[in-house]
C-alpha cells in the first residue's frame, strides 16, 4: 500500500507506474502470501484468491447461473486463471475503492476477458468504471442480490458491497480497506466521524451472521493491537491464538463474520466500557479517533 498516496497524474503518475510494474514483477516469480480457499455459503460461493504482498481479490459466484463477479482484481491473469479452474462466467467487477492495489487491474482484465464486464465503484478515480454506484445502490450478479453500501473514511469513495441470495441466508459482504479482521483501514481521505458511521452505524448493522470478506491478510498485526486495548479479553486471546496457528499453515484467516468483530475487533467496540476506559473517553467518536492515531503509531506490529 505504499504506492496509495500518489497521484496518476504528472510526475507523480510515472512514479506509481513504475511503483506499480516493479510490485506486479516481483509478486510473479514468487510463492503468494496464503492459500486461496473456496467458501460456500447458502445460494452463493467464494473464491478467495491471494494477490501482491498481502491483498485479497475474490471470485463471488451465484451458484445456480455459475454467473460470476470479481471483486479487488488487481491481478488479471491470476483471476482469471481462477475463473477458468471454477468453470464460470465472469460478468462483473465490484471495486472497493480507487487505491491501485484494489482497483489498479481493472484497465487490463477488462481487455482480456472473454466478454464484456460491467465495472461497478463509487469513485471516478477508479479505472475502467462502467456503473457509478452510491450508498442504497442495487444490482444482481446472477440471482444473488447486491446492495452497496457507502463507507467514506480510507478514500473518500469508498464501497462495500452486501450480498444475499434468494434465501435470505448466510449474506457476506465485501469490506475493502474499511473494516479488516480485527482492524480498519486507515483513514487517508475522511474523518474519525466517518468510520464511526462505517463500522458502528452500518456494518455492525448488518445481520450478525453476515461473513466479512476484507481487502488485506493483517489480522494478525491487528489482534496485536487489539490485545492491547483489551489485554484480557478472552475473544481477542482465543482469535489470536487461532490467527496465529491459521498463518503458520499459510492458511488465510478470512471471513469473519460481524458478529465475531463485535467481539474482538476494537474499532467496532468503541462504545464497549473497556475500549473508552482504554481511551479515557466517553464518546464514542473521540474514541475512534484516538484508537486510529494508537494504532497508527503502534510499535508491537
Amino acid at each position: 500500500m505504499f504506492a496509495n498516496s500518489l497521484k496518476s497524474t504528472g510526475r507523480l503518475g510515472v512514479i506509481f507506474g513504475q511503483l506499480k510494474a516493479a510490485t506486479l514483477s516481483l509478486v510473479s516469480s514468487r510463492s503468494y502470501h496464503s492459500k486461496s480457499l473456496q467458501v460456500t455459503q447458502a445460494d452463493m460461493k467464494v473464491l478467495l484468491v491471494p494477490a501482491l504482498s498481502d491483498n485479497y481479490m475474490y471470485l463471488l459466484v451465484d451458484e445456480v447461473t455459475q454467473e460470476c463477479a470479481a471483486v479487488d482484481p488487481v491481478e488479471p491473469k491470476k483471476i482469471l486463471e481462477a475463473v477458468n479452474k471454477a468453470g464460470v462466467k465472469l460478468t462483473s467487477v465490484l471495486t472497493t475503492h480507487h487505491h491501485w492495489d484494489h482497483a489498479g487491474g481493472n484497465e487490463e482484465l477488462v481487455k482480456i476477458a472473454s466478454g464484456k464486464l460491467t465495472v461497478y465503484g463509487g469513485d471516478s478515480r477508479i479505472g475502467a468504471l462502467t456503473n457509478k454506484v452510491t450508498h442504497g445502490d442495487k444490482f444482481q450478479i446472477g440471482n444473488l442480490n447486491v446492495e452497496c453500501l457507502f463507507t467514506p473514511c480510507h478514500t473518500s469513495g469508498h464501497i462495500c458491497y452486501f450480498v444475499t441470495g434468494p434465501s435470505g441466508t448466510e449474506p457476506a459482504v465485501f469490506t475493502g480497506d474499511t473494516l479488516f479482521v480485527a482492524g480498519c483501514g486507515k483513514f487517508f481521505e475522511g474523518t474519525a466521524k466517518e468510520m464511526h458511521h462505517a463500522l458502528v452505524e452500518t456494518l455492525a448493522k448488518l445481520p450478525h451472521e453476515t461473513k466479512v470478506y476484507c481487502g488485506h491478510e493483517y489480522t494478525v498485526s491487528n489482534l496485536k493491537f487489539a490485545l492491547h486495548v483489551e489485554p484480557n479479553s478472552e475473544a481477542v486471546n482465543s482469535k489470536m491464538a487461532w490467527a496465529q496457528s491459521q498463518r503458520s499453515k499459510n492458511e488465510p484467516t478470512v471471513p469473519s463474520t460481524i458478529a465475531e468483530e463485535l467481539q474482538y475487533n476494537p474499532f467496532m467496540r468503541v462504545t464497549e466500557s473497556s475500549v473508552q476506559q482504554h481511551a479515557k473517553k466517553s464518546d464514542s467518536v473521540e474514541v475512534m479517533g484516538f484508537l486510529r492515531r494508537e494504532k497508527d503509531n503502534f510499535k508491537g506490529k
